[in-house]
């Protein structure tokens, strides 16, 4: 999804959540935060590399997809915030376990790893809201891509149709990133084929560019990993799904429920706004942000400042080692380091190395990314607290 949704959207849900404004917003900056943390960022505020959330593109022209261990950089960022696996133990017959791999990573709503990925953030700072509600956003918007490098899984082809009622016109892809797409003619930019497997412009929704993240947008295509039967991919009905799962998951996380499944919406809590949200995600435009932030200012009564990146990078760059975590910031990695080992933990247990290797510190001692001492540490304290 785009920063619309994550950022103007998920202060609507928030607050109809039932969180102040102050706290909405805390909520939906980290959620839009999770598309702009790169290592690029980290580095400027001397943060934790292992905080990594996105990579830019002039950071992806570098990564080394021709090693395994490249491979899993990748798919640890991409396969933890923004293509959530939908069914890690997935069968495929007369495949490769190579392929059967990348296959299971293919991201979906209301899977098992999403729960968990709202568990996580139960009983934690807004800051791990603020992740986990990205990352359930984007389950909706890039179903059936993967978040590791693959063109038998992400690439398109010939076959890719807008739809319009009972119309549709094929769509082009074309790389110009300068030129913006465009909606009338059905012109979308993707990124440049490369017919390597491993090559990161099949990585995600490349292929597709942007166009699985418009709101309004109803396609079909022929993916190879579905034998090439037909996918119809509503994004309208999707999005609406996606916006009342986040406010039933918020309120949960707030405490005001005391479970959290999947398939659970709160359609009763949007009921007043619901037709005005479905015109908001229905409008056909390259950008919702006013609409959405006009929607915003209505329901809290208050100014929803635009997102501002470099917002808290003051607090947390002059702030001691020791008062770093915290810092907004702070509170932020030490969210994003945790929903990445959770999910590099799941995969890992499934027997798929796509993203890593993930270890049981309590029975072998701390291996890895230094940067995730923090979270022992962390845990290390929530478990004292709890005996």
């Amino acid at each position: 999804m785009n920063g619309d949704f994550h950022y103007y959207a998920t202060y609507c849900a928030a607050f109809l959540a039932g969180y102040t404004h102050e706290e909405s917003l805390d909520i939906c900056y980290c959620a839009q935060l999770v598309d702009l943390c790169s290592r690029t960022f980290l580095s400027k505020v001397h943060g934790p590399m292992g905080a990594a959330t996105t990579q830019l593109g002039a950071e992806m022209i570098n990564a080394k997809t021709d090693s395994a261990t490249g491979r899993q950089d990748i798919t640890q960022i991409w396969a933890s915030f923004h293509f959530l696996p939908g069914d890690l133990y997935a069968e495929k017959k007369r495949c490769t376990k190579t392929y059967r791999s990348k296959y299971r990573l293919i991201c979906n709503s209301n899977s098992d790893l999403m729960v968990d990925t709202v568990n996580l953030a139960k009983g934690k700072p807004l800051q791990a809201v603020g992740v986990s509600m990205h990352v359930l956003a984007d389950t909706w918007a890039h179903k059936y891509f993967a978040g590791t490098p693959s063109l038998v899984i992400n690439n398109t082809n010939y076959y890719f149709y807008e739809l319009f009622g009972d119309e549709e016109k094929q769509i082009t892809f074309r790389h110009s990133a300068s030129t913006p797409d465009d909606l009338e003619n059905s012109i979308y930019t993707s990124s440049i084929y490369q017919n390597n497997e491993n090559s990161v412009m099949n990585l995600g929704h490349g292929r597709a560019g942007h166009l699985p993240d418009y709101s309004f947008i109803r396609y079909k295509y022929l993916p190879a990993w579905k034998g090439y039967e037909e996918i119809i991919k509503d994004n309208p009905s999707d999005f609406i799904h996606a916006f009342a799962q986040m406010v039933c998951a918020m309120k949960y996380l707030r405490g005001d429920m005391t479970e959290y499944g999947k398939e659970s919406y709160d359609w009763d809590g949007i009921a007043a706004y619901r037709e005005r949200i479905e015109t908001i995600i229905n409008t056909r435009q390259l950008d919702a942000s006013e609409d959405w932030k006009a929607l915003g200012e209505e329901l809290s009564g208050r100014t929803v400042e635009e997102f501002n990146l470099s917002k808290y990078e003051e607090e947390y760059t002059n702030a001691t080692e020791e008062e770093k975590k915290k810092t907004f910031l702070g509170r932020f990695f030490v969210a994003a380091m945790a929903q990445k080992s959770m999910v590099t933990n799941r995969i890992h247990s499934s027997k798929n190395i796509l993203a890593g290797y993930s270890f049981d510190y309590k029975k072998n001692g701390f291996k890895g990314n230094k940067d995730f001492k923090a979270l022992i540490t962390e845990e290390t304290k929530e478990g004292e607290k709890n005996e």
